[in-house]
């Protein structure tokens, strides 16, 4: 249930709301928009039939909210969130390039990519410290080691980092160096993880888990939010189908309906979803016609030795080659980049 303030409903009748809803047991999220407030209710709303919110000062109409997912709803928040990651913002009108290794392997590749994609025209750092592979004889990642070098690379750089987290222990030590905890496809449901990375208050990108519908998408989101932690941006990286062209199928639609669902922003990273460097431009300048607020490629100095993900890969000419092409879709589209 959603209360939607007349436009000229002053302190008073949103204080008389807010205190009604909490009186009841019920939990008020506030949304103050350019020019409307609105009130979620989060709770059993049969507690509220004898309320007579309808009539209350201010009170323009009461709305039923018949999704499952509340805080992540367009419905509560109509605005369009921004979401900071260090010493940058995802967005509307910012386009963000996240850039990186899929796996970071050791401090001279780090130091050499990160330098590289800044030159390019990135502005967040990706590397993965902790890898979750399908086999577990593949490389794993660096761990807190891998950590401590996102660091260096930020501080000699200026780059925001953001990095994948894939445990409790590893969000401890995540939020001692990082800007911004990714939870990847394999995590999407892993509940008690989306809880943590809430319960930390360092923005979240959540990618979508590999068969999950939107909705599945969104209440994960969900869990993080009602942690607390508001700073969650979306990541479209491919689900799986049965075309075996690409590694995944990537959903480009799931920008427009994330969109239209959500208040949320949302990036899109054709690198996993096609695991064919080839097919990585054209997807990334598709993703911002599509309205994407960003982008997350991989980028390795030399992919055919890559420990993970090489294939996908660009090289660092190859990247600055596509953020020169990337310009013109970021005009036409409104964004700055």
């Amino acid at each position: 249930m959603i209360i939607i303030m007349k436009p000229n409903a002053d302190e008073t009748a949103i204080n008389h709301i807010v205190a009604t809803i909490e009186n009841k047991g019920l939990i008020a999220h506030l949304s103050k928009g350019a020019e409307v407030t609105i009130i979620g209710v989060i709770g059993d709303k049969t507690k509220l039939l004898d309320a007579n919110l309808e009539i209350a000062p201010g009170v323009d109409r009461v709305v039923a909210v018949t999704e499952s997912y509340k805080l992540s709803n367009r419905k509560f928040h109509p605005d369009n969130s921004i979401v900071s990651v260090g010493n940058t913002v995802v967005g509307p009108n910012n386009l963000t390039i996240m850039a990186g290794p899929c796996a970071i392997e050791n401090e001279e590749q780090l130091m050499q990519t990160a330098i590289a994609v800044k030159k390019a025209g990135a502005n967040v750092l990706r590397g993965g410290a902790y890898k979750p592979r399908t086999s577990p004889y593949s490389f794993q990642g660096l761990e807190e080691y891998g950590l401590k070098l996102m660091d260096q690379a930020r501080k000699e750089t200026g780059l925001s980092i953001v990095c994948e987290v894939t445990s409790h222990r590893a969000i401890e030590a995540a939020v001692k160096y990082v800007d911004m905890l990714q939870i990847g496809a394999r995590n999407m449901q892993n509940f008690e993880l989306l809880k943590e990375a809430g319960k930390s208050g360092v923005p979240v990108l959540l990618k979508r888990g590999i068969a999950a519908t939107i909705d599945e998408w969104l209440n994960a989101a969900e869990y993080i939010i009602a942690e607390g932690n508001n700073n969650v941006v979306l990541c479209e990286r491919g689900i799986r189908t049965y075309e075996t062209a690409t590694r995944n199928t990537l959903d480009m639609s799931a920008v427009p309906v994330i969109k239209s669902k959500s208040h949320l922003p949302i990036i899109v990273d054709p690198s996993h979803a096609t695991g064919v460097r080839d097919y990585v431009a054209p997807l990334a300048k598709g993703a911002i016609a599509t309205g994407a607020d960003g982008l997350m490629i991989e980028v390795h100095p030399c992919p055919e030795c890559a420990l993970s993900d090489g294939p996908q890969s660009l090289t660092f000419e190859q990247f600055e080659q596509l953020c020169n092409e990337l310009k013109p879709y970021a005009n036409l589209a409104g964004r700055i980049f």
